[in-house]
């Protein structure tokens, strides 16, 4: 098994590889490469992301940091006590996990922020090093569909039998998989996921994996 995550220069995506080298020549300063995950290893929920987003994430270099889906995560991380400090935007703000780790299902920046199903598929074995290496792992919180379903087939679950649902939670194997709808500058903006939704799964989450402010 692979490490959870990829070499800094990790070609196993052709297209997302030339896309970052692109984007090098474009953005110098920028991070732009396979995005880790942040976190400790001990920590009992995995928050689990789509990619990297080309001026967020694939900038920093910290899952979610920068991305506008980051303002409304980090907050209720704060908000639960999945996270410590304060949330700036930036690698260096100081922001600690506390007991919850983020990573993403894709961990390079893909062209639109869509990946292809062959790179989800080629990028899932570091997601499931980064789950079998979570020994007190209780809750995984999917962000999206794509998440959802590359935990499920991480899992080794049928997901016609675990179809994704926002709000949903199974138990699987030991763990529970709670999923909702990512938390994206256009599913906040139509409505779609609200903050009062969003911030009821990230409580429950947290419930699920005994984590209490």
């Amino acid at each position: 098994m692979p490490h959870a995550d990829p070499l800094p220069d990790c070609r196993l995506c052709p297209r997302l590889a030339a896309f970052r080298d692109r984007n090098r020549e474009l953005y110098p300063e920028y991070f732009d490469a396979p995005v880790p995950s942040f976190g400790a290893v001990d920590a009992r929920l995995l928050i689990v992301g789509l990619a990297p987003g080309l001026h967020g994430a694939n900038r920093t270099g910290r899952p979610f940091t920068g991305d506008y889906a980051g303002d409304l995560l980090f907050k209720m991380l704060l908000k639960h006590g999945l996270a410590q400090g304060a949330y700036d935007k930036r690698i260096d703000d100081g922001l600690k996990l506390a007991r919850a780790c983020i990573a993403n299902a894709v961990r390079c920046v893909p062209p639109e922020n869509k990946p292809t199903p062959a790179e989800i598929k080629t990028c899932r074995p570091f997601l499931a090093a980064q789950i079998a290496g979570m020994k007190n792992l209780k809750v995984i919180l999917a962000l999206g569909k794509i998440a959802h379903d590359s935990v499920c087939d991480v899992l080794k679950v049928k997901k016609s039998l675990h179809p994704f649902k926002h709000g949903i939670a199974y138990e699987i194997g030991g763990l529970t998989m709670i999923s909702s709808y990512h938390c994206s500058r256009y599913n906040t903006n139509t409505a779609r996921l609200t903050e009062a939704m969003f911030d009821k799964v990230v409580a429950e989450a947290a419930a699920l994996a005994g984590i209490h402010v």
